[in-house]
């Protein structure tokens, strides 16, 4: 019996636009998990996450070119037996018949799975229970799911990947790789909050903050501020907080949208009607007792609606806001001084700036420097920038934008002589980890460069982390060793955003195959995939192929030939 193969395409499915897709970006541990989940005595994988995370997108992109089978729930037909497999079994089918019939099909992909009928739940249950078939189903959060679905991974029958969401430098690659010119860091740290994880809803957020985006001082770039604009697409994903019928409702999250946290006792706020807003899912009490909007996106879409005299009278001015920016400027300098940076939260400098609103040249200088020691470098350039939009001459701006861009006179404090690879001039000048990494460098110590490494990952330090396993790849005296190191080293510097210092020289292109350097260097001498292939007397589809693998590993956007 011959089945009708499904010819898996590159794309998730988009059934509200026929936009061109982005590129598949980031998600390279996710993307190795679920090919290995189809290798040796691998039984198959269940993906799960909310609605728009990506998941069906992962799965297809990781059976690429493979030969499989591929069924998808349909809404509306919960209630017609083996409906999702009506293309893969003949009228009428019992499960007994479905099992024989799907008996040879080796792989078998199954999206949408929470909206499976019974009878087709049942049928991939089996077919995990006996497991001559590898399964990859994919099932959204926050829907009701058959228990035979369900079952697959509370009875330990599949592993499941709870697909967390796409992370912020990913993203930002992402929003780079999809649009030309790409949004500048902040920009892209505003779409990535407000989307809270839906890439969909980062597709509408960009295409409606671009429209009314401006270039920025940085060529290629372009700069997304102030209200965020309510098109179409923004309204109908907004449509239950935008429509409520009850007055007391949205006065209360147009008090929320202005001012939040509100302390639960706040004059004027009315507990029943939080309490409807609460099980609607669209207000939270925050860990300290404090409401706020349930969405990052909700604030500003309520805020963009508001008339003028509504928001006079409910906004907060920048005066208003400074007790909590001293507040969030105090705790960012604690963590500097605690050598720990892991976390970045500071949403009433990212509110204010987010708004087009300007913000103090101190206040600019040191989310700055804490985004220049956690290793996102465009970042702290651009936050750079915006103090010295507010004093054009301030020193702290200055100096911190040259360390970010990493200019000649960047380096010059004591650990800089670590970085550059002379610990000596640093010899009792310094504590901690610091001086943990200067001595396991003058040792040539490639496995305690290694433990430095990751000690500087887990205190956020992902840039000086990258170059700590950079210099042990040379320390190490056994190649797997170093190999690993390399491996470290890369993964971390591709979340830096480009940083290209001493220590890191040369990582990149020992990652890549002879081939692959090859392909690149052509193509970086304009030649366009064609041209490759005729001259080194291969197919164009293979040259694609190293290409994408190629910039895949450095980290790269992709070259518009294969793009």
């Amino acid at each position: 019996m011959t089945l009708r193969r499904d010819a898996t395409g590159p794309y998730e499915k988009d059934t509200t636009t026929l936009r061109t897709p982005w590129p598949f970006t980031g998600r390279e541990d996710e993307l190795d998990l679920v090919r290995r989940s189809l290798a040796g005595a691998g039984r198959g994988l269940v993906v799960t996450g909310p609605a728009g995370r990506g998941k069906t997108r992962l799965v297809t992109e990781a059976v690429r070119g493979t030969d499989l089978a591929r069924v998808t729930g349909t809404p509306g037909a919960r209630h017609l037996p083996f409906a999702a497999f009506a293309p893969l079994l003949p009228e009428p089918a019992t499960l007994h018949l479905a099992l024989r019939r799907l008996s040879g099909v080796r792989t078998l992909f199954v999206d949408d799975a929470h909206l499976l009928d019974d009878a087709s739940a049942a049928l991939v249950h089996q077919l995990a229970v006996h497991g001559r078939t590898r399964l990859l189903v994919v099932v959204t959060d926050g829907e009701p799911v058959p228990a035979a679905v369900s079952r697959l991974w509370t009875g330990e029958l599949l592993p499941r990947l709870a697909l967390p969401p796409l992370p912020r430098e990913d993203t930002a690659r992402l929003l780079a790789a999809g649009a030309d010119p790409a949004p500048e860091p902040l920009t892209a740290n505003r779409l990535h909050r407000l989307c809270d994880g839906d890439l969909r809803l980062l597709r509408d957020l960009s295409d409606a903050v671009r429209e009314h985006g401006r270039p920025t001082e940085v060529p290629g770039t372009w700069e997304g501020r102030g209200p965020l604009p309510l098109t179409p697409a923004v309204r109908e994903r907004t449509a239950p907080l935008l429509d409520r019928a009850r007055p007391e409702e949205r006065e209360a999250l147009d008090r929320l949208a202005f001012a939040e946290p509100l302390p639960l006792d706040g004059d004027g706020l009315d507990l029943t009607v939080l309490e409807r807003l609460e099980t609607e899912g669209l207000v939270h009490v925050d860990d300290h007792g404090g409401i706020r909007l349930a969405h990052p996106l909700h604030g500003p879409v309520l805020r963009a609606a508001a008339g003028r005299l509504r928001a006079r009278r409910l906004a907060r001015t920048p005066e208003d806001c400074a007790p909590a920016l001293a507040a969030e400027s105090a705790e960012l300098t604690r963590r500097i001084e605690r050598a720990d940076v892991t976390a970045d939260s500071a949403p009433v400098g990212d509110w204010l700036v987010g708004e087009g609103t300007p913000v103090p040249a101190g206040y600019a200088a040191l989310r700055a420097r804490y985004a220049r020691l956690r290793g996102a470098l465009r970042e702290a350039a651009a936050w750079a920038r915006e103090g010295l939009r507010t004093a054009p001459a301030d020193p702290s701006c200055r100096t911190e934008l040259t360390l970010a861009e990493g200019t000649p006179e960047a380096y010059g404090d004591p650990y800089d002589a670590v970085r550059l690879g002379t610990p000596a001039r640093a010899a009792g000048r310094l504590t901690g980890v610091f001086a943990d990494h200067a001595d396991a460098l003058a040792r040539a110590d490639g496995p305690a460069l290694d433990r430095v490494g990751e000690e500087f990952e887990r205190r956020g330090f992902l840039l000086f982390a990258a170059e700590a396993h950079a210099q042990a790849v040379s320390a190490h005296r056994e190649p797997h060793a170093a190999r690993t190191a390399r491996t470290r080293a890369v993964a971390l510097a591709r979340r830096c955003q480009g940083a290209r210092t001493p220590a890191l020289a040369g990582l990149a292109s020992g990652e890549l195959t002879a081939r692959q350097r090859q392909i690149v260097a052509l193509a970086a001498e304009g030649l366009s995939n064609r041209q490759i292939a005729e001259r080194l007397t291969l197919s164009v589809r293979t040259v694609g192929n190293h290409l994408y693998g190629a910039y895949t590993r450095l980290g790269a956007p992709l070259p518009r030939q294969i793009a």
